[in-house]
């Protein structure tokens, strides 16, 4: 949760913040400042974002993005705390979020799409995993996103007690994931290569030296054994193969609870 109260004190999220003059200033609007409004200022914050990350994102840069002065885009947000609160749940509005209700629907391959659906999220917008921790994420888009999350868990036959714990297995994996697979490509641009090119040289580095080789085998090996594969098709796959590991996790651990614990067996 990002700090900006006073010292000693957690800052309020925007969406916690209660009653103030926000919705006044966006429903009368900044004076002279004619076609500025709150969703013109989200929708510039996440494209600047994407664009240049979260480091040199600032009030300054947004307002001249938009023409106008710091004072206007203040007129609407309080803090520049506020306004990416504002922007990580917009981005949440691209998360597809199926029907927990629907008649015959599958809740293996409900998980599996909101899980996927998460990724792509993530490595959209790179910016956004780096934010998740500092704020409280209780917008109204990311509200909805959960809230169907645990409709869907509870048609899996999980135990209540047991439901945040599994969620918290399968998405840490998808954020974990994500995260690193978007700070690589982010390495892959700074070098101004793509993923493929990037990879053959490390590769190269790692079995060219025999003292890497000796060092690490069993990494040696497997590098040798994935060479020729694209990297976004091994990413794929890995992917799908962590995420089915994580949700046949799940299922053992709800049906061993549900028959309770084996006895022993006679030697």
């Amino acid at each position: 949760m990002a700090s900006g109260g006073r010292k000693g004190t957690p800052r309020t999220s925007v969406w916690l913040a209660g009653k103030d003059e926000a919705p006044r200033r966006r429903a009368e609007g900044a004076p002279g400042e004619g076609g500025l409004d709150l969703p013109r200022i989200v929708a510039t914050t996440v494209r600047m974002l994407d664009a240049e990350g979260l480091a040199k994102f600032s009030m300054r840069k947004l307002a001249a993005e938009l023409g106008v002065t710091a004072m206007s885009v203040y007129w609407y947000v309080k803090t520049k705390d506020d306004l990416l609160e504002y922007a990580v749940d917009e981005v949440w509005a691209e998360l597809d979020v199926p029907d927990p209700a629907e008649e015959g629907a599958d809740w293996r391959d409900q998980l599996r799409a909101m899980a996927v659906t998460y990724r792509r999220v993530l490595v959209a917008h790179p910016w956004v995993p780096q934010l998740l921790s500092r704020y409280f994420n209780m917008g109204p888009k990311a509200l909805r996103f959960s809230d169907t999350l645990l409709a869907v868990m509870r048609r899996s036959g999980v135990r209540p007690a047991e439901l945040t714990g599994s969620l918290g297995a399968l998405f840490q994996f998808v954020y974990g994931f994500a995260s690193l697979e978007s700070l690589h490509r982010a390495r892959v641009r700074e070098e101004d290569m793509d993923l493929d090119e990037y990879y053959e040289k490390a590769k190269d580095l790692v079995l060219s030296s025999p003292e890497i080789t000796r060092a690490v085998p069993e990494t040696a090996e497997l590098v040798e054994a994935r060479e020729g594969e694209p990297i976004e098709e091994l990413w794929e796959r890995d992917f799908e193969l962590g995420l089915e590991t994580v949700i046949a996790g799940i299922e053992v651990m709800r049906d061993r609870h549900r028959d309770g614990p084996q006895a022993p067996q006679a030697p």
